[in-house]
């Protein structure tokens, strides 16, 4: 059975997208299901799919563009850009610990408890969460966990005081930062912070477990901890563009996908914005949330690329996990 039976053999209940490049060539673009099951509508290989936390690397970029030109440091805190607001956050974490996952403030979205991400539901109605000033009023009051700079510790809430500290510093809307210094630089034509309340039609809905879409689980507009939409194509766009230092220089880029920290449980490795394979030079960014399912995964060596997009919490990690075995990448 070729690559291509094996995840069709998979795609029973699955909606989505994948893509598999090697060598510059895509090997495998198929899509599965539907976009719309209320209107029967078919997922196409030009879908756009919400990727949830897999934009944390565009978010990093987006602030490493800043550090590069001198608006922000590594070193800049962030509670010189904060002021009043978010006082729990506490004054030496720096941008290269938010980056990190390393600045041990309290998260909003606290993926260590155990509980069905289809069930999760945010403080603030959905529709009150469309700019960035906006989550404010989700970020506070979490207390800080641990010293900045002592161990690593995955945080939604990071990601979301950065697009803070971006949007202040640079004195530009957070959505414009990205769309302006990553996803144009980058070529992807494609990828945006989609309202859900307004898709256009080449946009997915996402699914949570009782059949519903998605719609009153995720913030309305996305922002620098989750929520862009994208196609696989423009994914492998991404993963040319960033090592070709079309988005940030290549010392940039190898700062970024420099090891920081190992996550035991996840058996893997952290940049700045990255994920990074334990022992190889695999580069990796995931996204998992009500609705959406993201998986893609670079191997430059091996002049591979692979990507998939579901439309339901758990339905891309099955055929991610085969094609990370077929391929030897297994992260």
């Amino acid at each position: 059975m070729d690559l291509a039976q094996e995840v069709a053999s998979l795609a029973d209940e699955f909606s989505g997208v994948v893509r598999v490049e090697r060598g510059g060539t895509a090997v495998l673009h198929a899509a599965y299901g539907l976009a719309d099951r209320r209107h029967r509508i078919p997922m196409t290989v030009d879908s756009q799919v919400a990727m949830a936390s897999g934009c944390k690397g565009m978010t990093a970029l987006a602030v490493m563009s800043l550090v590069e030109d001198g608006t922000l440091t590594l070193g800049t805190t962030a509670r010189s850009l904060l002021g009043e607001d978010l006082p729990l956050v506490a004054d030496d974490v720096t941008v290269e610990h938010l980056l990190a996952h390393r600045s041990g403030i309290g998260d909003y979205l606290d993926e260590s408890v155990e509980s069905d991400i289809d069930d999760y539901a945010l403080s603030v109605p959905v529709q009150d969460l469309a700019t960035t000033e906006q989550f404010l009023a989700v970020l506070d009051g979490f207390a800080t966990r641990f010293p900045a700079g002592e161990r690593f510790e995955y945080c939604n809430g990071g990601y979301m005081v950065l697009a803070l500290l971006a949007e202040r510093a640079s004195g530009v809307d957070f959505h414009d930062l990205v769309r302006d210094r990553v996803c144009r630089p980058a070529g992807m034509v494609d990828t945006d912070y989609l309202r859900s309340d307004d898709l256009p039609g080449r946009a997915a809905l996402g699914y949570v477990a009782n059949g519903r879409t998605n719609v009153f689980h995720l913030p309305v507009v996305g922002n620098g901890d989750g929520g862009l939409y994208t196609t696989t194509a423009d994914m492998h766009r991404f993963w040319a563009a960033l090592f070709a230092g079309v988005i940030v220089s290549p010392s940039s880029v190898a700062l970024m996908t420099r090891p920081r920290s190992e996550d035991i449980e996840e058996g893997r490795r952290y940049g700045l914005g990255f994920w990074l394979h334990k022992d190889r030079d695999i580069y990796l960014l995931e996204g998992y949330d009500a609705g959406v399912s993201f998986r893609s995964l670079h191997a430059p060596a091996e002049q591979l690329t692979f990507t998939v997009v579901g439309t339901t919490s758990d339905g891309a990690w099955p055929i991610a996990r085969l094609l990370a075995e077929r391929l030897d990448v297994v992260p």
